[in-house]
């Protein structure tokens, strides 16, 4: 796996996350071009079917170097533009987890995932655990807080840096 990519564990080993509803995502872009008059471009077009078909965080350059791949016209200020329209719209998440990059990701809070991260090799796994979530409930009704949202981040060595490493789980 490469630094950057994502491995994907549910609430019981080899079950994934829900993935986000890429078709509810795409309307309500739509929504939100047309609302604020912002046109609808070829590039612009084409970043967002390559993000979208490739939205598992994604940085900038990592972006531009696939949509470079089928259009080497398109620029990195164009890339850039169209993520901070997605992420102003609400369709598209940034991360930061610490390496200097800033990772996108498709923002479908019903899709709702935690991250670990490997501070070896970079790679990031997604995983849902509703006894995390069912906690995070009581501690904010424990303090009368409405939660709105979170973001949980774990960070350590993978299993397959380990192994490379010599290092076992303490």
């Amino acid at each position: 796996m490469k630094s950057g990519e994502a491995e994907s564990h549910g609430t019981s080993p080899g079950e994934p996350p829900r993935p986000p509803d890429v078709e509810r995502l795409r309307r309500e872009l739509e929504a939100y071009m047309s609302k604020r008059g912002l046109r609808s471009t070829e590039q612009r077009r084409l970043i967002i079917d390559v993000f979208f078909d490739h939205a598992e965080h994604i940085t900038i350059d990592q972006l531009l170097e696939r949509v470079r791949a089928i259009d080497s016209r398109v620029g990195y200020a164009t890339v850039y533009r169209t993520m901070k329209m997605l992420v102003d719209g609400g369709i598209v998440s940034e991360r930061r987890f610490g390496d200097g990059h800033t990772r996108y990701e498709l923002a479908d809070e019903e899709a709702h995932h935690d991250h670990l991260i490997c501070l070896e090799c970079g790679s990031i796994t997604e995983f849902e655990e509703p006894m995390i979530e069912q906690l995070q409930e009581a501690i904010a009704e424990r303090y009368a807080f409405e939660l709105r949202r979170h973001k949980h981040e774990l960070y350590g060595i993978c299993a397959n840096c380990r192994k490379r490493l010599g290092t076992k789980n303490r």
